[in-house]
């Protein structure tokens, strides 16, 4: 069974270094983004929404050149495990999901996504095995065209920077004569 380009195996030590363990949503995911790739014109250039903020959105950056940073990978949260690849100038792609008709095939994969049990009770082994027996069987494909307002934008002319005179940090203008963080928009305390 091959995961992209990877056998099963290797992947699964892929996910280990990249994501932190062996979790079920990233060998869901890599078959996922596998499926769409093969279901997309090759040799495109393509963007991903990914509409949970959960496991799925690592195999993407794994196994594609998507990824946040570069702005390829976008996150639209609709708490479901599907991914969109679509064509970054078009907007023409397929949204892959799992199918939870397909699922009383899978039953220990249906007790994962469906979280019939608790995590910390379910058998994790059995579900990883399950996942890589399955492969994409119990996922399905459909055709979609993106939004204008989520395909690629031009370049972004560069903004002007300025030192915060409180922090004395580089910031971006728009906010004003100081940095959002020490006007208060900040995700910590000093200690």
């Amino acid at each position: 069974m091959k995961i992209g380009k990877y056998k099963a195996d290797e992947y699964l030590e892929l996910i280990k270094e990249f994501h932190g363990s062996t979790a079920p949503g990233m060998i869901a995911g890599g078959f996922m983004v596998d499926l769409g790739l093969r279901n997309l014109p090759e040799g495109e250039f393509f963007d991903v929404i990914c509409e949970t903020s959960h496991c799925l959105m690592d195999a993407v950056q794994l196994l594609t050149p998507c990824t946040i940073g570069n702005g390829w990978l976008k996150s639209f949260y609709t708490s479901r495990f599907a991914i969109i690849i679509y064509n970054k100038y078009t907007g023409d792609g397929v949204r892959v999901y799992i199918d939870t008709e397909k699922l009383e095939k899978w039953k220990d994969i249906k007790v994962w996504y469906m979280k019939e049990i608790d995590k910390t009770k379910q058998d994790t082994g059995k579900i990883i095995s399950q996942l890589i027996e399955a492969g994409s069987e119990y996922m399905s494909v459909m055709k979609v065209k993106v939004k204008e307002e989520y395909l690629a934008k031009k370049k972004k002319k560069s903004q002007p920077v300025a030192v915060c005179p409180s922090c004395k940090e580089v910031y971006y203008l728009k906010f004003g004569d100081k940095c959002p963080a020490c006007s208060g928009n900040i995700p910590y305390d000093a200690v």
